[in-house]
């Protein structure tokens, strides 16, 4: 068997390792030329640490990630809605890990390279169609050093090719445009002094108006300071400015800052940490309605490119590295090419979809919305407005629907 995978980001190069390890030949093709660290702060989730453990990747990640420790929820005062502890700490078997997702995909990449062969991980090749055979499938690339045009035969194509993919826009012609949340996101990155402890993940605020932060860096850690990504949700409303789910636009930094003046808590004073970032980047809060299928004869979709949801609840990542493993599972286990990508979409679809649905719902972050609803103007005690075992729930219910409840993670 022969898999060509387009994409070399988190899920397709996850997805290459682990068939590589199972024994399954593989290519990667990838649109940029070079691959560099890009983009933001990433969470790996423990269900999905456990999988790149699986590759032989923790110590690569213990170099570059910090573990995270704990999750706490405050209102816009600055008062604590919910805390708890997060990877080793909260009695998984492998960490929750923070890390620059720039920093991973070069991991990954590397790995990559160093496993199947320069010759199997191919930059600068532009996916441009594919076509279903009765001997098997081929996808068209064209090398954007020389345009040529180069044909690959496999038996399996997977389209993991991000959030505009252009094998998602083969199998769903004219799909539409995505769906407007009717919020932007400002992200940025800020080195300073640590906070809470140092390994702290917090969020802020209310969904609509929204302060999220934690540290990614271990290097920075190492000087005794933070590098702390940070995202600024807002509600804007209206109809949407946006063509397409656009991640490369930069913002002016005084737009974030009103929103949050007087933000300053005696644990972060989040207008410093807002002001000091280097350069701040706009995102709208897009998704797309779940699929109905992800499989067109033998090529399929992973990751972004499958199930494209809201950044809540820490899982985009992780959900990607579950989807590889998955495929993985079903082309060894099934005969024939057409039932095991029958069975990975059956397994995969209908539970991302839920995740989807959930992160519209705002994930596990809804407890901070429920505790504005009940006291916008704040609270002398917690437990009165949203007991303790409500607030466990709400945290409870989002780990299983996403496959990290501790029970699932440590025993499957």
């Amino acid at each position: 068997m022969k898999v060509v995978i387009v994409g070399g980001g988190i899920g397709g190069l996850t997805t290459a390792l682990m068939l590589h390890q199972a024994g399954i030949e593989v290519q990667v093709y990838e649109s940029v030329p070079e691959v560099k660290p890009a983009g933001v702060g990433i969470n790996l989730l423990p269900h999905a640490v456990k999988r790149l453990a699986g590759l032989g990747l923790p110590q690569d990640l213990y170099d570059v990630a910090i573990p995270t420790e704990t999750l706490t929820f405050f209102n816009k005062f600055g008062q604590q809605i919910w805390s708890e502890p997060r990877g080793l700490g909260a009695g998984y078997r492998w960490p929750q890990f923070s890390i620059h997702r720039g920093e991973l995909q070069v991991i990954l990449h590397k790995t990559a390279v160093a496993r199947l062969g320069q010759e199997n991980v191919r930059t600068g090749h532009h996916f441009e169609n594919y076509e279903n055979r009765a001997d098997g499938i081929v996808a068209q690339f064209r090398d954007t050093a020389n345009q040529r045009l180069v044909q690959v035969k496999a038996d399996v194509l997977i389209g993991a090719d991000g959030i505009h993919s252009t094998v998602r826009e083969r199998i769903h012609p004219g799909e539409g445009p995505p769906v407007w949340s009717g919020i932007v996101m400002w992200r940025a990155t800020t080195e300073m002094e640590p906070f809470m402890g140092g390994r702290a993940m917090i969020m802020a605020g209310t969904p609509p108006h929204k302060f999220v932060c934690y540290p990614i860096s271990t290097e920075a850690e190492k000087q005794g300071r933070s590098l702390v990504n940070w995202i600024a949700d807002i509600r804007v409303g209206g109809p949407s400015p946006y063509k397409r789910e656009d991640w490369s636009q930069r913002a002016n930094m005084e737009t974030v800052l009103k929103y949050f003046e007087g933000w300053k808590f005696d644990w972060l004073d989040i207008p410093t940490l807002v002001s000091k970032a280097t350069t701040v980047w706009e995102y709208p809060l897009m998704d797309r309605e779940p699929f109905a299928r992800w499989t067109d004869g033998r090529a399929t979709l992973l990751g972004d490119a499958a199930h494209p949801m809201y950044p809540m609840g820490s899982n985009g990542s992780s959900q990607a590295i579950l989807d590889a493993e998955a495929i993985t599972a079903a082309l060894l286990a099934e005969p024939g090419v057409e039932k095991a990508l029958e069975r990975y979409e059956s397994e995969r679809r209908p539970a991302t979809a839920g995740v989807v649905l959930a992160n519209r719902q705002s994930g596990p972050e809804r407890v901070m919305k429920l505790a504005d609803d009940l006291a916008p103007q704040g609270f002398d005690d917690i437990d009165k407005v949203i007991p303790h075992a409500e607030r466990q729930s709400i945290a409870d219910d989002y780990k299983r629907l996403a496959g990290f409840d501790i029970a699932t993670v440590n025993a499957d």
